[in-house]
């Protein structure tokens, strides 16, 4: 599960139009996501808190073996006041969704209305974190500095005494302007440098506007889409990169350079995500596949290979979501149709049972003939109808496919049952080593329970196990 300051931070760079995942260190972000997920260990509570628009806190309290703990405060120049920090609030798919679109390349953003026409700065934006480990007293801080739409600058710090020279510095400045990105990175941990890129080709990279983008003689958008002027095809971006670094103390260097493939949120067909990464001086190369296969099911898998040892190792991971019950028929409707028999309660359709849900209530048009028909329906206008008609519902838009019949019942009653309950993670690797994790959220406190297990020890394969629980306001 994010913690509590991860999601502000989150916030922080929404709020700016900073794109994290343009990106190389991004580059397998969703397959980690989906294969390497942590499992927790121990009892752990967190707190949190946006106390104000522009300021942070979270405490966190831990048991493995000893008590331990933390605390966090974060500034942000930016007001977050638009990021939903009460627990019992957050979507859980933007708090603990692995696969996530690409978001849509721009040339600049508005942010948070800092930003003015010709890409003068009024002020820039600034975000300021600390955290204080107990009882070892180690300390982390994060300082970014936001200078133009296209630059950014990040410097972070560890402060302890099992660290050579008492802690380490990383320095990294950021340029990003959309089609391609450059990192050029320092620390302090042997003389580190480096520098890691990322360029895009095909899809929307061609299309590239900026936030404000204008409209055509037509009153068509000039943004990214494949509506009826696109070819029929798989709709995606491609994204090649590389990275290399030197220590200039210990007097060694590596390499890698990667690949990604993935689908963009305007494609209609099935989400996937395909990368490979590989290391020449080590010989390692790295495949790796994520699916979106279906409403509440994610997929992935991640296959390793050395050429020098011809060692391989696979994993292969999945996470799977519960919704919530609810109704999208009108009150007046519910009223109106007959009381379901005990058989019909009992004997739920197929399709349901496989989505962990009721089955969805009869239409309105199979109501008895005998009812008269509502007055409002009759009154109703034409043009508002077919105005909700042409805008998709944010159902259909999170699911990237068009209208159904239930999304337009949707958008007309106002209610939406796209709420989640929890979902299942789970992970399985060579070694026979399982990782399991279930997810969600009970009344205002928000839990994570999770357990890895050595199929290998049957005499106690359960190696790990873990509670956490976070609750923000």
């Amino acid at each position: 599960m994010r913690e509590f300051m991860d999601y502000i931070q989150s916030a922080f760079y929404a709020a700016t139009g900073w794109n994290r995942d343009n990106s190389y260190s991004s580059l397998n972000a969703t397959a980690d996501a989906l294969l390497n997920f942590p499992t927790p260990r121990g009892l752990r509570l967190t707190l949190g808190s946006l106390a104000t628009p522009q300021f942070a806190t979270a405490y966190q309290l831990g048991t493995v073996g000893v008590v331990d703990g933390s605390v966090s405060y974060l500034y942000s120049s930016v007001s977050l006041q638009n990021a939903i920090a009460q627990s019992d609030k957050i979507p859980l798919p933007d708090l603990l969704r692995s696969y996530k679109p690409l978001a849509e390349l721009s040339r600049g953003s508005t942010g948070s209305g800092s930003w003015i026409q010709g890409w003068d700065r009024i002020e820039k934006d600034t975000l300021a974190y600390g955290r204080l480990y107990l009882p070892q007293s180690m300390l982390e801080a994060l300082v970014v500095k936001r200078f133009t739409p296209e630059l950014q600058l990040q410097v972070s710090a560890v402060s302890d005494q099992v660290l050579r020279n008492g802690g380490t510095v990383l320095g990294m400045v950021q340029y990003d302007v959309g089609k391609y990105g450059v990192e050029g990175l320092a620390s302090s941990d042997g003389g580190l440098m480096g520098v890691r890129g990322l360029y895009n080709f095909g899809g929307d990279v061609n299309k590239i506007r900026p936030s404000f983008a204008t409209t055509d003689e037509n009153g068509a958008s000039n943004g990214n889409g494949n509506g009826n002027g696109e070819r029929e095809g798989i709709y995606g971006r491609f994204s090649t990169g590389a990275e290399l670094y030197y220590g200039t103390l210990n007097k060694s260097g590596g390499m890698s350079v990667g690949m990604r493939f993935a689908t963009l949120p305007t494609y209609t067909g099935t989400p996937l995500t395909a990368t490979m990464t590989i290391n020449p001086l080590m010989g390692n190369i790295s495949w790796s596949y994520a699916v979106l296969a279906g409403k509440h099911c994610s997929l992935a898998s991640r296959m390793d290979f050395n050429v020098y040892s011809y060692e391989s190792d696979w994993t292969i991971g999945m996470e799977l979501w519960r919704k919530k019950g609810s109704w999208t028929v009108a009150r007046e409707e519910t009223i109106l149709e007959p009381a379901p028999t005990t058989s019909t309660r009992m004997a739920r359709s197929f399709q349901a049972k496989l989505e962990w849900r009721l089955d969805d209530p009869l239409p309105v048009l199979e109501a008895p003939q005998v009812l008269p028909p509502a007055p409002a329906i009759v009154a109703e206008p034409a043009e508002p109808i077919e105005k909700k008609k042409k805008d998709r519902s944010f159902r259909a838009k999170m699911e990237w496919r068009p209208d159904e019949p239930e999304d337009e019942l949707i958008a007309q009653t106002g209610s939406d049952d796209e709420e989640y309950s929890g979902v299942l993670k789970a992970r399985l690797d060579q070694h026979m080593k399982i990782g399991l994790l279930w997810e969600g959220r009970v009344k205002s406190l928000l839990f994570s329970l999770g357990s890895g297990i050595d199929l290998r020890r049957l005499d106690s394969p359960f190696r790990s196990l873990g509670l956490e629980v976070q609750f923000s306001s």
